[in-house]
């Protein structure tokens, strides 16, 4: 897959391109890029959609403090960006030896609501832990504060899963205005993640067994039996970890979006590795976008590049340039560049 895909006519569609700013982390974390420097990166790119992570970017989180509001704002002003969404987690475990009751969870979502209105986002990321109960409990809170909360769909489920099933039945009681589905691309891995298995070869994994692993998931062959191969083949840890990883990738036909695009109001667009000829090494973007341009998809692909933390252990990151080279291949596939 090469920069030679053919463009499509898609003159007329009304898909946009962002940044989630978690694409960023390892230059945040090590403090070499700012939240502002990351809103600028990203509108230097032409990807005018901000998605940020409130726990990860916030001073103070979960306090929202009317300095950051206004610093958020103005930076949404000086770089033309618009804020699409936040991203809301639910720490199910925060307490030792029990669980956050119904009523806990739904105070804490009310609250993520709340951050998103105040950095004017119309969107509210519900991680997949997220239950169907917790979202029928703060659909008419989200509906009262005009946010859309959206369920991730991650590999490994998909919207077939008998979960996902579940929350879709909720999201038809309550309405697509209210709730809805954010997949994350990560659900359309046709080929195992080449950082991932690099990585575990420089941990010290054997050769052979991580060939075998690669080579299972690439001929899309029955990867929850891979565990127990790499235990019968006196594999160890580091072998382990990358069959579990294989049974965590999936793919999907992008096709599959199509059923469910009126529920269908952002998308994670997930990338390990974008190559030095311009694709994605893992996911079929180009297979991807136009399934969103004929489903009349109407919200922002959203870059969330997750490679940084499997080549970290060797070479710099520059997720800047990653997110960079995305971009660059999402304009061209929605016909906004030659």
């Amino acid at each position: 897959m090469t920069t030679e895909t053919p463009i499509p006519d898609n003159s007329q569609h009304r898909v946009r391109r962002g940044v989630s700013l978690y694409s960023f982390q390892e230059e945040y974390f090590l403090r070499t890029m700012s939240v502002e420097d990351c809103v600028a990166a990203s509108a230097d790119m032409g990807a005018m959609g901000i998605e940020i992570i409130p726990e990860q970017s916030i001073p103070g989180y979960p306090e929202l403090t009317e300095e950051f509001v206004e610093r958020w704002h103005g930076w949404m002003r000086t770089y033309g960006t618009t804020p699409v969404a936040t991203n809301a987690f639910l720490d199910t475990k925060l307490h030792p030896g029990r669980l956050l009751s119904l009523d806990e969870q739904a105070a804490r979502v009310r609250r993520d609501i709340d951050i998103a209105v105040g950095l004017g986002a119309p969107i509210v990321k519900a991680t997949v832990n997220f239950s169907p109960e917790v979202m029928a409990a703060v659909a008419p809170y989200a509906e009262e504060r005009g946010v859309r909360l959206l369920l991730e769909v991650h590999a490994p489920f998909h919207f077939e899963h008998p979960w996902i099933v579940e929350h879709l039945e909720v999201m038809h009681r309550f309405g697509a205005h209210v709730l809805g589905l954010m997949p994350d691309m990560g659900i359309h891995v046709r080929r195992f993640p080449r950082v991932v298995s690099e990585r575990a070869l420089r941990d010290g994994a054997r050769p052979d067994l991580v060939d075998y692993i690669v080579r299972a998931y690439d001929d899309h062959g029955d990867t929850h039996a891979l565990m127990d191969i790499v235990n019968y083949r006196g594999g160890g840890p580091v072998e382990f970890a990358l069959a579990r990883q294989a049974t965590h990738y999936i793919w999907t036909e992008p096709k599959e979006m199509l059923a469910h695009m009126p529920f269908i109001g952002h998308v994670q667009a997930k990338f390990y590795e974008m190559t030095d000829e311009g694709a994605e090494y893992s996911i079929p973007y180009e297979e991807i976008v136009p399934v969103l341009v004929d489903g009349g998809f109407s919200g922002f692909l959203s870059s969330e590049y997750e490679g940084n933390r499997h080549i970290q252990d060797a070479f710099r990151v520059d997720s800047v340039e990653q997110v960079r080279r995305q971009q660059t291949l999402l304009a061209r596939l929605l016909g906004e560049t030659a």
